[in-house]
């Protein structure tokens, strides 16, 4: 599975961006998709994720702020944040797993390149 992520950029205390993850080589229905981003020092921290049946989970830092989803015609994944605040700015990686939705980066299999986030006045 390649994934390319994109969308990322400079954004101001409230605003919005969507980051794009389009997919190729594996049946984009069979995967689990999922977004983390990775701030200077910190670990890869899980944000979102949605299965192939379409259930999301997030984590409650970004909870009612981001969105993720999927356009299976296009075989891409998004994500949707609002409400950005100073402490969302990092690299965000999109990325895909054959099984179930897991919050520890160690057990997806596949990985986009990341896309950079900032978000400052």
């Amino acid at each position: 599975v390649q994934l390319q992520a994109s969308g990322g950029g400079l954004v101001q205390p409230g605003g919005s961006l969507r980051l794009s993850c389009a997919t190729s080589g594996r049946p984009f229905s069979r995967f689990t998709w999922g977004w983390f981003r990775q701030a200077p020092g910190k670990e890869r921290e899980f944000l979102a994720a949605v299965t192939w049946i379409g259930d999301s989970t997030y984590a409650d830092s970004v909870k009612g702020r981001f969105t993720i989803s999927r356009d299976s015609a296009k075989n891409t994944v998004y994500l949707q944040m609002n409400s950005l605040k100073t402490e969302d700015a990092a690299v965000y990686y999109c990325a895909a797993d054959p099984g179930r939705v897991r919050t520890q980066a160690a057990h997806w299999a596949y990985w986009g390149q990341g896309t950079q986030v900032t978000v400052s006045s």
